[in-house]
């Protein structure tokens, strides 16, 4: 218990003293300043610093966040122009490969005594089908067909037909697609 009267002994003094907020061992200096002054000068600085590293972190934040944002964005950029690039080489070959597979249908056609030539062109030919259905390109529908400006090069107009008006009644060169992309429109007469 006697310790309990000590402690608020000593609690009682500091609380007198509190009251001016002056410890009894300050001492001033020559421009009039406290110990306790100089503690606040420390703290304000301290607190300055704290908000101005607060403010240096944010930024630094941001500006990572902006950069991985910017890597993201390149990122998908890039990978959306090599798959543009890929296809687009892909139309430029297979452009080139068509009037090879237009000469092949037209010789097909063609009447031929030796059946053992005609068949090996068939082969060939089919081979040439099955390069274009693994590269996913496909004929355009066009016979019977509405007629589509997308699809469809119109260089004729034909009166007279079994077919409805503004349907394709002719097929003069087939139109392929590779996927999506167009690579060539189908060359067609339209019923008037």
């Amino acid at each position: 218990m006697e310790e309990k009267n000590f402690t608020n002994e000593a609690e009682e003094s500091e609380m007198e003293i509190g009251e001016e907020l002056i410890p009894e061992n300050a001492a001033e200096d020559e421009n009039g300043r406290t110990d306790e002054d100089d503690a606040v000068s420390e703290y304000n600085d301290a607190a300055s610093q704290y908000a101005q590293l607060e403010e240096e972190l944010q930024e630094a934040k941001d500006k990572h966040l902006r950069i991985l944002a910017e890597y993201d964005n390149y990122r998908k950029r890039t990978a959306k122009e090599k798959t543009e690039t890929y296809q687009n080489a892909s139309v430029k070959c297979i452009e080139k490969l068509l009037p090879v597979i237009d000469s092949f249908e037209r010789s097909l056609e063609a009447e031929c005594t030796d059946e053992n030539f005609k068949s090996g062109m068939a082969m060939i030919f089919g081979q040439f089908k099955d390069f274009l259905d693994k590269m996913n390109v496909t004929e355009i529908e066009a016979a019977g067909a509405e007629f589509d400006p997308n699809f469809h090069n119109a260089i004729q107009q034909l009166e007279g037909t079994d077919y409805e008006p503004n349907h394709v009644c002719a097929v003069y060169q087939k139109g392929y697609m590779l996927g999506d992309k167009l690579i060539r429109p189908a060359m067609v007469a339209v019923a008037v």
